[in-house]
């Protein structure tokens, strides 16, 4: 029943392939006429085959013979569905081994070793506590569409009399036969494999639905139009992929293995769901081949690349020894520890080589690492304003009536750009090896926690019944902008002679300083207005400076240009 019911996202797929055929769907035709003309015939026969979508005459020698009016029919259903699957003369029939590239294989085994990740590290952020919430800056529904968007733009060049690989049947059939596979085998792991989400909320993470769902689109969009009429399409169609795969990670409700098994999922369903449907139709309904005379790995290896992998500091935990005495004298040291899980690396590159051997080129990568106890440093927080509750409660009841404590960032989001030059190493015409070495600029982005404090005013000397509330960072961790310097190792094969799959081992480094800012009673300013209030001597500090050590393990994929 609950594969039946996660049968849903096929539904989007379904209405728009019955909306789009409703136009074939119409009355069969009753009436015809012809412009006034004279023929000299002996016999007037109409050809109902309508190979071309239209009535044809046939004409013999003999006497004249005149019709007026013009001809105007709609072509029945019959007609329609026989021509969406007419072999175009000189289209070759793809063999079903010709459909699989098998590169989602590797994707969906990452996934699998990548779920360690999970193991001592909590996975509900509700903490069963209402007092602690997450309030991540980054919420986003527009995963929701995204996973769509390949397969909408499919649609949308057909319907348009682009023509790509099929005509729309046969890809309509295509893309049903992907989408089930893929439904198969998504619902079939989630609710054996039962993963808690990051964010507890239901325990069917992995894999991720939405990834794989844009990443068979994607391969869908690949196969219609980026192997047939420009590999542009195909890099605009995994990058919305990728994309999707980000957003499902930044809104907390997938693990970096979720995203990484359904991205090879959707590969795999896609080009099986072709692979099939090969098997089935032949060569009926086919438009175009793939292309031809286009540059390879070999000949050219300039190139553009759409990656994803999986980021391991050679630090997991960041540890800061500040010290929180209100005389600042050492009486009250403290230690923050801050437990990194495996981070998420997402990136586009390119670059133009000279020749087989060397170019030039650069790369923009993001990579997102989230804090596992981040809810337990949240929770001590709050440990920690209920030590002190007794001690307002003594002395001014009701300065403090209630307390939330908000996440609003668990992850460290760090940007780099980098450019230098890049080598090649071809070692066939499906195989190369390359390497890079790169540098630039690393910018991060802060961790926080915000505390919004509820209660009443202490104003001249006494309780008031004014009442007051206020928000402030009671803690965040930043990071400078530095210098970062990094290289790699990548494996390309060579699928066809312009699209590549390639799976690549990076290394960056960086050496950056950390700023933690912890302010705990930051609500002064509202409860006791009257008083003097030094928020730079009431907030501690602690500071320590890494060699940040990144390795990167992931895949691309790769247009030759």
């Amino acid at each position: 029943m609950i594969i039946i019911v996660q049968m849903k996202r096929l539904l989007p797929i379904v209405f728009i392939f019955c909306w789009l055929c409703q136009p074939a769907w119409g009355e069969l035709p009753t009436e015809f006429s012809f412009d006034e003309t004279s023929f000299e015939v002996g016999e007037l026969e109409l050809d109902m085959s309508l190979a071309n979508r239209a009535p044809s005459l046939s004409l013999t020698e003999g006497e004249t013979w005149s019709a007026s009016a013009s001809t105007s029919a709609s072509p029945s259903v019959s007609s329609w569905v026989s021509s969406n699957f007419n072999t175009h003369e000189g289209v070759k029939p793809y063999r079903f081994i010709d459909d699989l590239s098998f590169a989602g294989v590797p994707l969906f085994v990452a996934g699998i070793i990548a779920k360690q990740e999970k193991h001592g590290f909590r996975q509900d952020y509700k903490n069963d506590n209402p007092k602690l919430r997450l309030v991540s800056h980054f919420k986003t529904t527009v995963d929701n569409y995204t996973q769509y968007a390949p397969l909408a733009a499919t649609a949308a060049l057909n319907l348009a009399g682009v023509k790509g690989r099929s005509s729309f049947l046969r890809m309509g059939a295509s893309s049903l036969m992907s989408y089930a596979v893929m439904a198969g085998l998504v619902n079939g792991i989630k609710y054996t494999s039962k993963e808690m989400r990051p964010d507890g909320s239901t325990a069917n993470s992995w894999p991720s639905g939405h990834t794989a769902t844009a990443f068979t689109a994607a391969t869908i969009l690949h196969k219609e139009y980026g192997m047939t009429v420009s590999p542009w399409y195909s890099v605009g169609a995994y990058a919305v992929a990728t994309a999707t795969g980000a957003m499902r990670v930044l809104n907390n409700r997938h693990w970096v293995s979720d995203v990484l098994s359904g991205a090879g999922i959707g590969i795999m369903s896609g080009e099986l769901g072709y692979a099939l449907c090969d098997l089935i139709f032949k060569g009926k309904g086919l438009y175009m081949n793939d292309l031809g005379d286009y540059p390879d790995i070999y000949n050219d290896p300039s190139f553009f690349a759409v990656s994803m992998g999986i980021g391991i500091d050679n630090h997991k935990t960041l540890s800061f020894t500040y010290d929180n005495s209100y005389e600042q004298d050492g009486s009250d040291m403290r230690q923050l520890d801050l437990k990194f899980r495996n981070s998420t690396v997402l990136g586009i590159e390119g670059a133009y080589f000279f020749n087989k051997y060397v170019g030039v080129g650069g790369r923009l990568k993001i990579r997102t690492t989230p804090v596992g106890n981040f809810p337990d440093i949240a929770e001590g927080m709050y440990d920690g304003f209920e030590a002190m509750q007794e001690y307002y409660d003594f002395f001014s009841p009701n300065l403090v009536t209630d307390v939330y404590f908000d996440i609003e960032s668990d992850h460290l989001t760090e940007f780099v750009a980098s450019v230098g030059p890049y080598f090649n190493l071809p070692l066939g015409k499906r195989f190369a090896l390359g390497t890079k070495f790169l540098a630039g600029r690393s910018t991060t982005n802060a961790l926080d926690i915000d505390a919004t404090y509820y209660g009443n005013v202490y104003r001249d000397d006494k309780m008031t019944d004014e009442e007051y509330d206020i928000t402030w960072n009671a803690l965040t961790v930043d990071a400078n902008s530095t210098f970062s310097w990094g290289s790699g190792l990548s494996l390309t094969f060579a699928y066809r002679s312009n699209f590549s799959w390639r799976a690549f081992v990076d290394y960056d480094h960086t050496r950056k300083t950390y700023t933690m800012s912890y302010l705990e009673e930051g609500f002064w300013p509202a409860a006791y207005p009257a008083m003097p209030y030094n928020e730079e001597q009431m907030t501690v500090r602690g500071k320590l400076t890494h060699n940040m050590a990144t390795w990167t393990l992931g895949g691309s994929f790769v247009v030759s240009f």
